[in-house]
């Protein structure tokens, strides 16, 4: 059995407009691409990667931008940001068309790689798909819409900001917050929480994270998937109160016209392939077998 280790002991750096970008990549074969979800890195792959390496596959993971051990500049960020990293990873390591995976806005950016960079992905895998970046305004009751408003506009002050995100970014907070996301209680470890926290006390995060809370909502799944010819894998942790079961309905509406399996994962919630990797990892081999 391959060695969790395997993911610590092969973490690189690449240069991306001036910004140091962490990357890791570990094994041979038809190569697989990971993209985190919002504040997290490549260690929320550390259940899933030396599964997928022994399975026979090469897999590249990578920090965002302004997430894990990249740089965090003080800029505008957004999807297409993002997008634009991925592509330059894509053509700088990997120059042969692989199977994107993602989380949550990670796997929102596979969507968006396989919809506007089909030469690029081969197929992709969604655990649990963000609807956007952010919330829309008319995804969010009058109140709640009130309260998040407020709350932006303290995170991004300078006054107030950087109180605000001290109070967000403590060890309790964030395992308070997991407790939301996560059915299993006993998935919400220590080096979970860490992986979480050490990311926010590097200099530059607060304004990362102001600038994701402003940031446009970007591209809508339903928007994306006409133009996806790719086989996908969505997987969705059935109790996830953050994208909820029900953003799954536009995937399982155009299985009929598309190579779409869709599957859900009882009692699981945002981040399936953390929580339950015993049933994702078999599921994402299984399925990526019929397609290598």
């Amino acid at each position: 059995m391959i060695s969790e280790e395997i993911v610590i002991s092969s973490k690189l750096h690449w240069q991306w407009r001036g910004h140091q970008i962490s990357y890791s990549v570990s094994g041979v074969g038809t190569p697989l691409v990971l993209i985190h979800g919002f504040g997290a890195s490549i260690g929320h792959w550390r259940k899933n990667i030396p599964a997928w390496v022994e399975g026979g596959y090469q897999v590249f993971a990578i920090d965002l931008l302004g997430f894990g051990g990249s740089d965090k500049p003080a800029i505008a960020y957004s999807l297409e940001l993002w997008q634009e990293l991925l592509k330059d990873f894509w053509l700088s390591q990997i120059q042969t068309p692989a199977i994107f995976i993602g989380n949550s806005i990670g796997a929102l950016l596979s969507l968006m790689m396989a919809a506007n960079h089909p030469e690029m992905v081969k197929g992709a895998i969604l655990l649990n798909v963000a609807g956007g970046l952010n919330h829309r305004p008319n995804e969010l009751n009058p109140v709640l819409g009130l309260v998040m408003s407020g709350f932006t506009k303290l995170v991004g002050s300078p006054i107030t900001g950087k109180f605000i995100f001290n109070q967000v970014r403590q060890k309790q907070r964030i395992r308070n917050t997991l407790t939301q996301v996560y059915c299993d209680r006993t998935a919400i470890t220590d080096e979970l929480v860490d992986l979480l926290y050490l990311p926010s006390c590097d200099a530059g995060a607060q304004a990362v994270f102001a600038s994701i809370l402003t940031a446009p909502a970007g591209s809508k799944p339903e928007d994306l998937l006409p133009k996806v010819n790719c086989p996908l894998l969505v997987l969705w942790g059935e109790s996830d109160p953050w994208t909820p079961i029900k953003g799954a309905k536009i995937f399982q509406e155009m299985a009929s016209q598309k190579d779409i399996k869709v599957i859900a994962i009882p009692k699981t919630g945002h981040c399936p392939h953390d929580e339950n990797p015993n049933v994702v990892n078999p599921l994402v081999l299984e399925w990526l077998g019929k397609y290598d």
